[in-house]
């Protein structure tokens, strides 16, 4: 391996919007995420809808008369 190439690796702390706080290895330091395991729905079981910015009632009316359409 060529030296001084490479980034610097460090231990760094994960931290997400929920306030779960994880220790590992990276090259950046100080990352924030919105979800995390410890609160994603899919490993806690629990359904928690996440919209951000409407986008799922933007949706809902974009597709409207369309569904209008096939109930007619």
């Amino acid at each position: 391996m060529k030296k001084e190439i490479h980034p610097q690796y460090t231990e760094t702390v994960i931290k997400c919007a929920c306030g779960n706080e994880v220790k590992v290895g990276s090259t950046k330091s100080d990352i924030t995420v919105e979800i995390c395991s410890h609160c994603h729905p899919f490993y806690t079981g629990k359904q928690k809808l996440v919209d951000s910015a409407g986008r799922i009632e933007r949706f809902r009316r974009k597709y409207e008369k369309f569904q209008k359409a096939a109930q007619k």
